[in-house]
């Protein structure tokens, strides 16, 4: 038998959770798991036979605690390769409105920054708390990842397209030479 323990942001605890118990079920159905949340420490456990499901359990838990919904969540279990990235930009705040000002740069106006960086990477980024996660295949996590970084850093929002667009138009490039 293998588990884990996490620790579940309290807020997160009902989505976890679902309607009726709804999506904690899922995840245990996934993974073959069984899953005891202790509601009010905000401590969750993840027990089960395959340290695989467990972990794709607890990965999936995790997703969940740093903002994305239980559908966006459920895209790791979408495909082969599907990872969970987190970046924690409380070293990089030491300030609430330092923070405030970082976690716009990457949201941007009503939210259509994050909205471009997930459509040109085909991510899906969380940005919660302290926290950004990313949810998407290998390469396009790293590209989504290295984006959000240059925000970070200052740089322009355009600059940041720019470099996507260029990538993009690179890994077309190379699946065309792959097939010829």
């Amino acid at each position: 038998m293998t588990s884990k323990e996490l620790k579940v942001n309290t807020d997160r605890i009902g989505v976890l959770i679902g309607k009726g118990g709804s999506t904690k079920r899922e995840i245990e159905e996934k993974t073959g798991t069984a899953i005891k949340v202790d509601s009010r420490e905000g401590v969750v456990t993840v027990e089960g036979e395959s340290p695989e499901g467990v972990l794709s359990a607890a990965n999936l838990i995790e997703a969940i605690n740093r903002g994305f919904s239980p559908e966006r969540a459920f895209m790791l279990f979408k495909e082969e390769g599907m990872i969970l990235d987190v970046i924690d930009l409380s070293p990089l705040a030491d300030t609430p409105q330092k923070l405030e000002r970082i976690r716009g740069r990457i949201i941007g106006r009503d939210g259509r920054s994050r909205e471009q960086i997930e459509e040109m990477t085909e991510t899906s980024i969380s940005i919660f708390g302290k926290t950004v996660a990313i949810i998407g295949l290998f390469e396009q996590v790293k590209l989504a990842r290295t984006a959000v970084e240059m925000l970070i850093n200052g740089a322009p929002h355009e600059t940041v397209y720019s470099f996507l667009d260029r990538r993009r138009r690179e890994a077309r490039q190379d699946l065309v030479k792959h097939y010829y």
